[in-house]
């Protein structure tokens, strides 16, 4: 090999090891920068982890510290003034009478212009009929409630303008506005105004009018001292002995006293009844009294998947103006001048039919049958009955649009009769 190409071959390889060394170095100082930059991002992590960190903590700590959300308040059926809870409602209650009576006619002012009075029905007259317009059965509450210890105590007032002796139908037609029910109750007892304990409201039936099949039912409000345990309740209630042939008397010592057994399940309900009356009147010259007794059934049952059917029997003897809006009387003042309990029994019947989506069908029977003495006068009334159907129709929420026929029959001693055929339209919003 020549000189010079050696010295070519010497000088190429020194060169090749020169690159290579320096290749060497070049990707030692950038793995090194590599590892500084690795170096100073692992630091800026830790840097802004501790960071977060520190925020956590102060926000754990500021939820910690945060007072307690106040529990919502329990939702309550009024509204509440303090402890007290109160409750306004009713319905404004607007009626059309058209009216055909065959024997006679009834005054403008009385209140059976507004509703069925099975002893108002005349005899013996000349046929009449009219019509009415009135809102008189608007009616409107106040209840109140506060807690006491772990019960409460409550109270409730309710007032109507059904036979106001204010107002007439010249200008304006304005009515002062009765009391109803006014009671208070705490823990088993009640004491006040309210349903007799008698009567199973659950039994009327549901009517365009104010109220049908009166005639057999027991129907009636008055003060009492009632006591509820469990299924039963007692009550003493307001006395008043009323008569065929004497007016009535407000002459008693001793109160009415009513014992009652009720039954409900998924059937309905169903109550049994009894009542105890002392009937005494003071002439003067005399004081005379006897005993009156009643015994009723009554209630709601279910027939069907909707349908139901209302009922109530009662029967005894003085039972008098517990039944048929005071059809007949408690007593009678015989030719000796002593006191006579009048026995008597009645009763009704009535089925509701819903159909479609918010109209229903209510419709029934009612009677009371009154075994006089005979030494009464023959215009006594012997019975009462009557007869309805009615279709109500929810037009809209808590307004409820209804039309009803009706028909009674007032019967007396003599056997003449009375009959009353009435149409009622009737419109009534709840609230």
């Amino acid at each position: 090999m020549s000189h010079s190409v050696r010295a070519v071959l010497l000088s190429t390889a020194a060169a090749v090891i020169a690159l290579g060394a320096s290749a060497q170095e070049s990707m030692e100082d950038r793995v090194a920068a590599l590892e500084a930059m690795v170096a100073e991002l692992k630091a800026e992590l830790v840097a802004e982890r501790t960071k977060t960190d520190e925020s956590i903590v102060r926000i754990e700590k500021s939820v910690a510290e945060a007072p307690a959300a106040a529990a919502p308040a329990p939702k309550t059926d009024g509204f509440l003034v303090g402890d007290t809870t109160l409750k306004f409602g009713g319905f404004i209650d607007a009626d059309v009478h058209v009216t055909n009576l065959t024997d006679g006619g009834i005054a403008s002012t009385s209140i059976a212009r507004d509703f069925y009075i099975p002893g108002a029905t005349p005899i013996g007259g000349a046929e009449t009929t009219f019509t009415d317009f009135t809102a008189e059965p608007t009616r409107f509450f106040l209840a109140a409630s506060k807690p006491v210890g772990e019960g409460s105590v409550s109270g409730y007032i309710e007032m109507d303008f059904l036979g106001s002796g204010q107002g007439n139908e010249l200008v304006s037609n304005s009515y002062s506005p009765r009391l109803r029910r006014a009671f208070v109750k705490y823990g088993n007892w009640l004491v006040g105004q309210e349903w007799s304990t008698f009567q199973n409201t659950s039994a009327i039936p549901e009517s365009a009018s104010f109220l049908a099949l009166s005639d057999g039912m027991i129907f009636i409000r008055q003060p009492q001292i009632r006591y509820t345990n469990g299924n039963w309740m007692f009550a003493l209630e307001n006395p008043n002995t009323t008569t065929l042939n004497a007016g009535s008397r407000d002459e008693n010592l001793l109160p009415d006293v009513v014992a009652r057994y009720n039954m409900t399940g998924d059937f309905g309900n169903v109550s049994f009844a009894g009542i105890a009356r002392q009937l005494r009147a003071d002439f003067g010259a005399s004081e005379e009294e006897t005993f009156g007794y009643g015994l009723s059934v009554s209630g709601m049952v279910k027939a069907g998947a909707k349908d139901d059917i209302r009922f109530n029997l009662v029967g005894g003897e003085g039972v008098g103006r517990y039944v048929g809006l005071a059809a007949s009387r408690s007593t009678a003042l015989d030719p000796n001048g002593k006191l006579e309990a009048i026995p008597s029994v009645g009763g009704l019947v009535a089925w509701r039919h819903p159909f479609g989506e918010t109209a229903r069908f209510s419709g029934g029977y009612s009677g009371l049958f009154v075994d006089n003495p005979t030494y009464l006068p023959l215009t006594t009334t012997k019975s009462v009955q009557s007869a309805f159907g009615a279709i109500l129709w929810d037009v809209a929420p808590k307004t409820t649009l209804g039309v009803e026929l009706m028909h009674g029959i007032r019967e007396d001693e003599s056997g003449n009769k009375g009959d009353m055929t009435r149409f009622t339209f009737s419109t009534k919003y709840a609230f």
